[in-house]
């Protein structure tokens, strides 16, 4: 884990201040999360301890920062079309249309929504989550089509993460699930962590991190339900893990679907219509809503037929 270069020296100069709002202010070039992720990771000590987050500073005690090397870029530009709703100097709004991948990961070196901003953007993305993720401050699944947010500056993805740990981002998303849920709202707050069998998937489990999902019903149908289902904690496959648990899994989602599932819907029938923000740089409320796409359209049709 120790990087080549020998750690780089800082010497508080004020006492109170928490570890990682005080070292974004030193290293003025990164995100309060790229900071957050060196204390995570035990690159940041204090006399030979690694620190925590939320630890104090003590004016004149020294901490140590054993930066990374640089992770290799090895996503390249492609020219890959994008439907962008919004775009300026700091940030972007994107409508992803499903099946594209958001990131390149294994199984999916190229061909990817982050390889179209580079082509896009250039250089001109914020490296806050690293060389293979630039601009991505939160993820949609592959087969999840609607709003993503996109980020140019590093300050500004710093701030956006903020606002999305403090729920003041609104994510919402309508879905068609199997079954007819009876209540007209919930809010499913259950614990979501890696599935202890199944590595690829992530399950309700003691040891997970906080999870709440607000979920509203839409339309019934004979055999389904169209809900409106808002994030207030961004988990990985949080809804898609949220409705599996209540009994009422997404339709089409082939990870967390019951087993001989109607085969007429490939894909998970999931659509981020709705994100609102604040814009870190002008202050002005942001709101975008995008319809979902024809694949869900007609999935709806035959549902309710």
């Amino acid at each position: 884990m120790m990087s080549a270069s020998p750690p780089l020296l800082f010497l508080p100069d004020r006492d109170g201040l928490r570890m990682d709002a005080w070292l974004a202010e030193c290293l003025s070039d990164r995100s309060r999360t790229f900071v957050q992720r060196l204390i995570a990771d035990g690159r940041v000590t204090l006399s030979g301890r690694a620190v925590r987050a939320g630890e104090r500073t003590r004016v004149g005690t020294p901490v140590h920062v054993d930066m990374p090397p640089p992770e290799p870029v090895d996503a390249i530009p492609q020219d890959i079309p994008l439907r962008i709703l919004h775009e300026d100097d700091w940030l972007l709004v994107l409508d992803k249309p499903r099946g594209l991948v958001v990131h390149p990961a294994p199984g999916h070196p190229d061909g990817t929504l982050v390889n179209a901003l580079l082509a896009h953007c250039g250089n001109r993305l914020s490296d806050a989550n690293g060389g293979l993720r630039p601009g991505i401050v939160h993820r949609i699944d592959k087969d999840t089509s609607g709003l993503l947010l996109v980020v140019k500056d590093n300050r500004i993805h710093d701030a956006l993460a903020r606002q999305i740990a403090r729920h003041e981002v609104v994510r919402r998303y309508l879905a068609l699930v199997h079954g007819t849920i009876r209540e007209d709202s919930a809010r499913i707050e259950a614990p979501i962590g890696r599935h202890p069998v199944h590595r690829k998937k992530m399950a309700v489990v003691a040891t997970g991190r906080p999870a709440v999902t607000r979920i509203r019903v839409l339309d019934r149908f004979r055999t389904s339900t169209e809900i409106e289902a808002e994030l207030e904690t961004g988990r990985t496959h949080q809804i898609r893990v949220h409705m599996a648990y209540i009994g009422h899994p997404v339709i089409g989602d082939p990870l967390y679907g019951p087993a001989g599932a109607d085969g007429r819907f490939r894909g998970q029938l999931l659509h981020a219509f709705r994100l609102d923000f604040v814009h870190p740089a002008t202050q002005k409320p942001m709101h975008f809503e995008t319809p979902p796409p024809p694949e869900y359209l007609a999935a709806r049709e035959v549902l309710s037929a």
